[in-house]
């Protein structure tokens, strides 16, 4: 038996067929056709006039932050539970993450606690919807909108989920996707903004393409980087989208598959399966260990491990980030929801190409670990 990975992706699409086109007509780099053909196709996808591609979705974020200009001393709320990605896109232009903890059930921001975060200094709100369900972004938006604050929607995980019939990704003033390979759909690295607005676009574009000037190559009026996305990586986003209603049946499928045999097993809290705004799409199939544990999901990978069995935890706080505690940021600050979550959270193989042999021999396990442990 060999190991299963925690995720592998599906590639028997057209990804073959884009690629050899790219490769034929020699349109390789980020000038080729396809870029402009998956902004497209990618943005009207979830309800948007624009589409941006970058190579990756950190690389998205960094720019959302920039064209909302975005800057030194200014702050963000956004969740302590999340990729450091996030942060990062925040710190890099001086300003400050203002950090809210999570909601124990849903694991996405507590959206409670954003009002009472908010300053003078508050630019926006970074929404980031985490593994699987969504944040209940209608308050959110209301918040926004009472404070005139910007949205920043970090739907990276979120291709194929909705939040009340409407499309993760179109909520925001300004929304990214990563296209990572454990993603719903992927092209290896890569990410792109998706907004409504033409002049934020505009903006996204030239920071995308290290600020040159619009008529004149090679003279600059400020400083950025080179995030572009090439046509390689177009042609398999493509042949990925085609398919995103098929992707997003697997996720729920292996969800139920999951939760129907696990729900009995003690010592774990399974993910939600459904709120009153959004079904569950199982970007990953999350466990979290309960109280009756005094494992951490570290100790637990190494139990999976053993059993040939992928697992990765969940993400560790902003607030205990080595990195920015060295920077002075979050001095005394706790959220134990989230702490929780960090220490006691992890994730089964949930990939696209999982078989239905995998999935056994995955619940066999966890069922065997738990036992030996609980």
């Amino acid at each position: 038996m060999g190991f299963i990975p925690v995720n592998e992706p599906l590639l028997n699409g057209n990804e073959k067929k884009y690629l050899c086109e790219c490769i034929d007509t020699g349109w390789i780099s980020s000038e080729g056709p396809f870029v402009k053909e998956f902004e497209q196709k990618m943005s009207h996808s979830v309800n948007r006039k624009f589409g941006v591609a970058v190579a990756n979705g950190t690389a998205a974020l960094e720019v959302a932050v920039q064209a909302l200009e975005i800057g030194k001393d200014d702050e963000v709320i956004m969740p302590t539970f999340t990729i450091i990605s996030c942060a990062m896109a925040v710190t890099k232009v001086g300003a400050k993450p203002v950090l809210v903890d999570s909601d124990k059930n849903t694991w996405n921001m507590n959206i409670d606690e954003i009002e009472s975060k908010i300053t003078s200094k508050t630019k926006a709100i970074m929404v980031v919807h985490l593994y699987g369900l969504p944040v209940e972004i209608d308050k959110v938006l209301e918040i926004a909108k009472k404070y005139n604050l910007k949205v920043i929607e970090d739907a990276a995980e979120m291709h194929g989920q909705t939040y009340l019939g409407k499309p993760c990704g179109s909520f925001g003033d300004i929304s990214i996707f990563s296209f990572y390979p454990n993603k719903h759909i992927t092209t290896g690295e890569g990410g792109m903004i998706v907004t409504d607005d033409e002049e934020l676009t505009e903006k996204c574009k030239s920071i995308r393409n290290l600020c040159f000037k619009k008529d004149v190559r090679y003279v600059h009026d400020e400083i950025s980087d080179n995030y572009r996305f090439t046509n390689l990586q177009a042609a398999v986003g493509l042949a990925q989208l085609e398919r995103i209603d098929e992707f997003v049946k697997i996720k729920r499928n292996m969800g139920t598959y999951y939760t129907e045999r696990l729900k009995d097993v003690k010592g774990i809290k399974l993910p939600i399966t459904k709120t009153n705004y959004a079904e569950n799409i199982y970007w990953v199939y999350g466990i979290v260990l309960d109280e009756s544990i005094t494992l951490d999901n570290r100790e637990i990978q190494k139990k999976f491990a053993e059993e040939g069995i992928g697992t990765r935890t969940f993400f560790w706080c902003m607030h205990e980030q080595p990195v920015y505690i060295k920077m002075g940021f979050f001095r005394n600050e706790k959220y134990p929801n989230a702490e929780y979550l960090a220490r006691k959270g992890f994730y089964i193989p949930s990939g696209l190409a999982l078989t239905d042999e995998q999935r056994k021999r995955v619940v066999e396990s966890v069922k065997k670990v738990m036992k030996e442990i609980a």
